[in-house]
């Protein structure tokens, strides 16, 4: 398709080809690392800005922060406004601020410029949906699937990247390098992608009043909404605390830290096999394996002794497992959801979206106390405990 095709409501057969699909797929990896590429440099970005030890964590939330209030006022606007221009507009958003932290010396300029990198990344999901409007029903959990894949590329390979370009030259050039990315990325997907405009005739403002609405009657949505968030939060739990634990038990560095965050990138292959699964009916099935994998996956931490090389080859296998489960589920909930109508459809991802991530930060910081109360013990029992909280829901369905 050309950049002068219009994508209609109910698109045909060969309304997204594979060349597409692989565009969107990079796209999202593209957009969504932004949000974690400054989570492994938090030491040498706080001190380089003068930021205390207590005022660190900062850099990460204020992109937390701009992410989460995108989630719930610029990505419903993939209801109400042309879908390319949308899309394009909030990367070059994004692109700015990247400009704005590469330049900046001191705190408050950085953390401005971090809240706008986080407006600036829900560019991926407005892209996620519309990639679910190119798509006819029968194929539509697999194209989802295969871009999401390439969400779940980007967000794995964040943090080890920045940590080898950061050793290897410094922390700025990692936001130069990702804003020159963001301007070229916005310049292809201007000249490839079709246009779309919405069916939806409303303003603003109703448009976000509509929000709590869907909530309220929408029970699929809050089911798979609760779902990924038990499994999110695990997640978020579990990559906050293990490069603790790596550093504390095995004597790891940066380097060696980075290099273990490469074993969760196995995960991605779960997003196209969850979309085939979804497409064929199984999504219950599939649900219940993923939040099974989550649990299990705390359980196998603790096989041989604290420090020791099974021990570690464990918390691999865990990894795996654990990012198999929550990718192949985030899957199936935008299959599910994205069933229940394209006029909301944007409104529907990010009300699901935000609410995981809610849960997913959350975990972030139950996780850092509980390690720093219990040690791993403690913070995997939490772990454990939010998938089962899941399964028992499930129970439920």
């Amino acid at each position: 398709m050309t950049m002068n095709a219009t994508i209609e409501a109910a698109p045909g057969p060969d309304a997204v080809s594979q060349r597409l699909t692989f565009v969107l797929a990079a796209a999202c990896g593209m957009v969504a690392a932004n949000i974690y590429y400054a989570q492994p440099l938090i030491a040498p970005i706080s001190a380089a800005l003068g930021l205390s030890h207590a005022a660190a964590g900062l850099i990460v939330t204020m992109t937390q922060i701009g992410y989460g209030t995108g989630l719930l006022l610029i990505v419903p606007l993939g209801d109400l406004v042309e879908n390319r221009t949308l899309i394009c507009s909030v990367i070059m958003l994004g692109a700015a601020a990247l400009l704005a932290a590469a330049f900046a010396t001191h705190a408050l300029p950085f953390l401005i410029a971090a809240l706008f990198i986080g407006l600036g990344s829900v560019a991926v999901q407005i892209i996620i949906p519309y990639a679910a409007h190119l798509a006819p029903e029968a194929i539509r959990g697999r194209v989802v699937g295969n871009v999401s894949t390439g969400l779940m590329l980007g967000i794995m390979l964040a943090r080890p990247v920045s940590s080898f370009v950061t050793a290897a030259l410094s922390w700025h050039a990692v936001f130069f390098c990702s804003a020159a990315l963001m301007i070229l990325l916005a310049a292809v997907l201007w000249m490839t992608l079709p246009k779309r405009k919405p069916v939806a005739r409303m303003h603003y403002g109703a448009l976000l009043l509509s929000m709590p609405h869907l909530v309220r009657t929408t029970p699929l949505l809050r089911r798979r909404a609760l779902y990924q968030a038990c499994l999110f939060g695990a997640f978020s739990l579990f990559w906050t605390v293990t490069p603790l634990l790596l550093a504390s038990e095995f004597g790891f560095t940066q380097r060696g830290i980075a290099l273990f965050a490469l074993a969760g990138v196995a995960g991605v292959f779960a997003a196209p096999i969850a979309g085939r699964l979804a497409d064929r009916g199984h999504s219950r099935v599939a649900t219940l394996v993923a939040m099974l994998l989550a649990a299990a996956s705390f359980l196998i931490t603790h096989v041989g002794a604290p420090g020791s090389v099974l021990n570690l080859a464990c918390l691999v296998v865990a990894a795996i497992a654990l990012d198999f489960g929550v990718q192949g589920n985030v899957v199936l909930g935008f299959r599910a959801i994205f069933l229940l109508g394209h006029e909301h459809r944007s409104r529907l991802n990010g009300l699901y979206m935000a609410t995981f991530f809610a849960a997913g930060a959350a975990g972030s910081a139950v996780g850092a106390f509980a390690f720093a109360q219990g040690g791993w013990t403690r913070a995997s029992a939490i772990g454990l405990a939010l998938p089962v909280v899941g399964l028992l829901y499930a129970a439920t369905e």
